[in-house]
């Protein structure tokens, strides 16, 4: 891209603001981080010295009375405040990156979705796992024929934390729209109708585990697909043993992977954007085979495709100079809420769902 960078303003500075996203802008051509929003005086000497001149300020007013300053705004906030930032924003003439999920409910997503659009306005969703390495390197085997028909996908985002961490991700109160349905949920069901399509049934076992806890830390979410096939979606803090991150079984064949994309480690390291970005050594590539176990070296290592979060705000930047697509729609956010709301009924009232 050329011509003069697009100014962003980025609403909030904990995890989601300081590891992903502000680093991610930074690293976009066509993009510059100009104001970071935070009135936690650590995290404002924080983003002071990890991005030198860029502006500070403690209201996001601050940034919307001075909107013809700016080109974007990125919502990283607390889960509680996305609908009313994004309407704010996009009030007052503003583009609008929403972390996820966008919303608490499928309505509300639609709604911004309604908002956006009246106003002629980009409003895109950050989610940042359709560029993991792993589901690069899967969707390509879909769609390349390799397993045949998919009949089943597992997919597992587990984690061992047997002690509650606290904050509002792992809050009881409903309004502050955390738990892991909504917080790692969002990823796998996304990607699960990325892959595969409109879900039609939606069954979910939803438990709090550990003492202490408030609100699900190991929950399991099961879909039938229109087109017939069958995800299975593990998310849990509970889990001692880790399972495969991807176990999908095909007609022809299947494919195995184990481990996390390393993006979001490199980025938690201080690590930036540049050569071999995402990149995965051998010994961690998924296998592709029918018949064996991949732990007893069945079927034949696949390359895994190089991770790209970069990719996401290469696209927003493309966007909004019409060179380019919306990356993450809201209306498809919604979907993926429309099947969040279905897992917390179905958990709840112990019935499958029709969507």
């Amino acid at each position: 891209m050329t011509g003069t960078p697009l100014r962003v303003g980025l609403i909030g500075y904990g995890l989601a603001g300081s590891v992903f996203h502000a680093p991610l802008i930074a690293a976009t051509e066509g993009l510059t981080l100009d104001t970071v929003v935070t009135s936690n005086p650590e995290r404002q000497e924080q983003a002071r010295a990890e991005f030198p001149g860029i502006r500070l300020a403690t209201t996001p007013e601050t940034l919307f009375d001075r909107a013809d300053e700016l080109d974007l705004i990125v919502i990283a906030s607390p889960n509680r405040t996305h609908v009313p930032l994004a309407t704010a924003a996009l009030k007052a003439g503003l583009p609008v990156v929403v972390d996820k999920p966008v919303s608490g409910t499928a309505a509300e997503a639609r709604g911004l979705a309604a908002l956006a659009e009246e106003r002629g306005l980009l409003l895109s969703v950050f989610q940042n796992r359709r560029w993991d390495n792993d589901f690069l390197t899967l969707r390509k085997l879909v769609e390349d024929g390799e397993l045949g028909d998919v009949r089943r996908f597992e997919s597992r985002f587990e984690r061992w934390r047997p002690q509650p961490k606290g904050g509002w991700r792992e809050s009881g109160d409903p309004a502050e729209i955390g738990g892991l349905l909504y917080d790692l949920g969002s990823h796998v069901v996304d990607q699960a109708l990325v892959l595969f399509g409109p879900a039609a049934e939606v069954y979910a076992e939803a438990d709090v585990r550990r003492p202490g806890a408030e609100t699900d830390d190991d929950t399991f979410i099961a879909l039938t697909h229109a087109s017939g096939v069958r995800s299975h979606l593990y998310v849990s803090a509970t889990t001692p043993q880790l399972g495969p991150r991807f176990r999908v079984l095909g007609s022809q064949a299947g494919y195995v992977k184990y481990g996390l994309d390393p993006q979001e480690a490199a980025l938690r390291e201080g690590l930036r954007p540049g050569p071999k970005w995402g990149a995965e050594p051998e010994p961690l590539w998924g296998r592709l085979g029918a018949g064996e176990s991949p732990l007893t070296d069945g079927g034949r290592p696949v390359p895994t495709v190089p991770g790209d979060y970069p990719a996401y705000y290469a696209a927003v930047a493309a966007a909004l100079t019409g060179a380019g697509p919306n990356p993450v729609t809201a209306l498809e956010a919604a979907a993926a809420l429309d099947v969040l709301e279905a897992a917390h009924r179905s958990a709840r009232d112990k019935v499958t769902v029709t969507l």
